[in-house]
């Protein structure tokens, strides 16, 4: 029973992260692949590209993150957005980690490009992405 107890503890310290990134997921597909005006092709290749819109394909993905994930990183941070936190201030938090997403999509990319410019022309911002197969 003791070590079912501190397995548990261990499961509950790392899936708060997990809770935090798979929010900040979701409010970037609310964000910027819903509405009437979304380009339907732009929905199904950020769908298929799910984690690797922040991340490199290929690597860990808990320790690299792409150009436009670094510029996320700076706005938004997990550990800023505990599962208690989330689920207690819903709105709140969404309303936060928009203008995270906002303010990372002010940021340029190695293209020269704005990543919201971009995500609005329904391209991925990343040009770092691991993504050219």
């Amino acid at each position: 029973m003791k070590r079912f107890a501190i397995l548990f503890s261990c499961f509950a310290l790392i899936a708060s992260p997990v809770l935090a990134t798979s929010t900040f997921n979701k409010q970037w597909k609310e964000t910027y692949l819903s509405g009437d005006d979304v380009n339907e092709d732009f929905v199904k290749t950020a769908r298929k590209a799910g984690c690797y819109v922040c991340h490199v394909k290929g690597e860990d993905k808990k320790k690299v993150r792409n150009e436009y994930g670094k510029a996320v990183n700076e706005f938004l941070k997990a550990e800023d957005f505990p599962k208690d936190y989330v689920t207690a201030n819903p709105e709140e938090a969404a309303k936060k980690i928009t203008e995270g997403l906002k303010k990372a999509g002010e940021k340029k990319s190695k293209d020269g490009k704005e990543f919201a410019a971009k995500i609005k022309n329904s391209e991925l911002p990343a040009t770092d992405a691991g993504l050219d197969d």
